[in-house]
């Protein structure tokens, strides 16, 4: 596909759109009317150090203020926090390709009932008869975070029930699970202090982007463009 820009034909390169083809070469022609070197048939580089230059120049992003920074915290405050999280155990009982899932479904809820009357043997009967790699540590699944593990058996981990061993098993699709939760340790919220810098970061980047996109209307409003759609805009940029 071929846009044209100023009568440019431009090649949208696979894995662009057309408007970003165009909004590239709107710079690039920016970059070379305010004198900025860019040799004839130069490399991709070479251009993106010109336009980037000529942006710096044209474009002054004002810092964020704390006082920003400070309203963006209280408005988000589970942006914020320090995750949950879940200190646990399990035993896998795996689904494979032949099993007999009743008999196996069937061999799980015995296992169960037999440590939720005897929970000290939970260990022993992992390193026998868990399918997980974590059954030769007695099943033991360490520190987990929300994403860290299959959503199913994440319902069960941070919801509110009780600490100890489940009394249901948990089917997932690796199979069924017997669930034994040690500890539940509650997200705290970050202190601002912590997390300014990160604050600042993204303010300064949501200013830029919607700058760079005035800037660029602003050309587009001036030039003739074909193949592509950038509207022309009459907003100031950000000084």
């Amino acid at each position: 596909m071929t846009v044209f820009v100023n009568g440019v034909a431009v090649t949208v390169r696979g894995g662009e759109t057309a408007e970003l083809a165009a909004a590239r070469e709107l710079l690039r022609q920016r970059a070379i009317a305010l004198g900025f070197v860019l040799p004839t048939g130069g490399d991709e580089d070479e251009i993106d150090a010109a336009i980037e230059a000529m942006l710096a120049r044209e474009i002054t992003i004002p810092e964020p203020t704390e006082a920003e920074c400070r309203r963006y915290y209280e408005q988000h405050p589970r942006e914020f926090e320090s995750g949950d999280l879940v200190h646990a155990r399990h035993i896998l009982f795996q689904v494979t390709l032949g099993v007999d899932v009743a008999a196996l479904r069937a061999h799980a809820q015995q296992t169960l009932l037999a440590l939720l009357r005897e929970p000290e043997r939970f260990e022993r009967m992992a390193r026998e008869l868990s399918n997980c790699p974590s059954g030769r540590q007695g099943g033991n699944l360490g520190q987990i975070r929300r994403g860290d593990l299959v959503p199913e058996l994440e319902r069960v981990l941070f919801d509110q029930g009780p600490i100890g061993i489940r009394r249901e098993l948990v089917k997932t699709r690796y199979g069924f699970h017997i669930i034994a939760i040690d500890a539940r340790i509650p997200g705290r919220r970050l202190p601002f202090e912590m997390v300014r810098e990160r604050i600042a970061k993204r303010l300064h980047l949501a200013v830029e982007e919607r700058a760079l996109s005035q800037y660029i209307s602003i050309l587009a409003g001036e030039a003739k463009i074909e193949g592509a759609n950038l509207r022309p805009a009459s907003t100031p940029l950000v000084q």
